[in-house]
Order: structure tokens, then sequence, then C-alpha cells
């Protein structure tokens, strides 16, 4: 009883190439005879079918997508809020901009629910969460959907 025949092998026997004609795979290695296949440093690309136009792009495209057409709202956290803004403050699309939170243009500003809010702010922003809305009742404070 031999010791390799008591463990399986972990991994499958590699093959060996370029070792002559008797190996089956000698001579070229398998690449083929010529073209950018057969020469060293040559990545293929997963999709290229040599120059042809490509298979995914023969295949007929079906429905319609809206993703290249909605619209992305920027977010904001309750704990946030929290941190940045006093008691009677608003919390809007401008205060925001001057808070540092938001640079350059917006679609809007989306309110999620994470952290605790203590202060009595107003909040004029574009969309709430569920969770966002259920905490700000909870704490009586006020905001207003804004388009």
């Amino acid at each position: 009883m031999k010791l390799d025949t008591l463990l399986a092998r972990l991994k499958p026997k590699r093959n060996r190439l370029g070792r002559g004609p008797g190996s089956g795979l000698g001579k070229t290695s398998g690449r083929g005879q010529k073209g950018a296949g057969s020469r060293s440093g040559h990545k293929r690309r997963l999709t290229y079918e040599g120059g042809g136009v490509r298979f995914f792009l023969k295949l007929p495209t079906r429905g319609f997508s809206n993703v290249r057409f909605q619209k992305k709202l920027d977010h904001i956290n309750l704990k946030e809020i929290d941190a940045v803004f006093t008691d009677g403050d608003v919390v809007n699309l401008e205060t925001l901009k001057q808070r540092g939170f938001i640079s350059g243009t917006t679609n809007g500003v989306k309110l999620l629910a994470h952290g605790e809010l203590s202060k009595k702010v107003t909040i004029e922003l574009n969309a709430f969460s569920k969770a966002a809305i259920e905490k700000l009742d909870a704490a009586k404070i006020k905001y207003k959907t804004v388009k």
C-alpha cells in the first residue's frame, strides 16, 4: 500500500503542454499555428468572436427598462441632521448645500431613518423612507414633501 493511493488528490492533474508529439499536446501546445492566440501574453476577451458581430449583440432586446431615465436621489440620515442642525432650523436643499451635504446638481434628497433625531427641526425634502416617517411622527417633528 502506498501513500498516494490512500489520500484523494485535492487538485486534478495538470496537463503538461509542449512535451513532444506523443503527449497529444506537443509542438504548438494546443494553441494552433499562428495569430494572437498562439503568442504569449495574449488575453482573450470573453465575448470576442474573431472580429465578427458578438453573440449578445445579435440577440434581440426585449421590453423596456427605465433605468437610463430614472433620477437618483441623494440621501441623508437622521443622525447627520441631528449632528449638524440646531433647534428651529429648516432642513431643505439650500441649507443642506450650505452645510456641505450636497455638492453640484442634485435630483433631490431622501431622508433615511438611521440614527435618532432629538432636535426640533422642520424638514422639507423630496422623499422620506417609511421608517423615517415613523420616527418623525413619534418625535412629533414637522416634515413636508417638496417636489
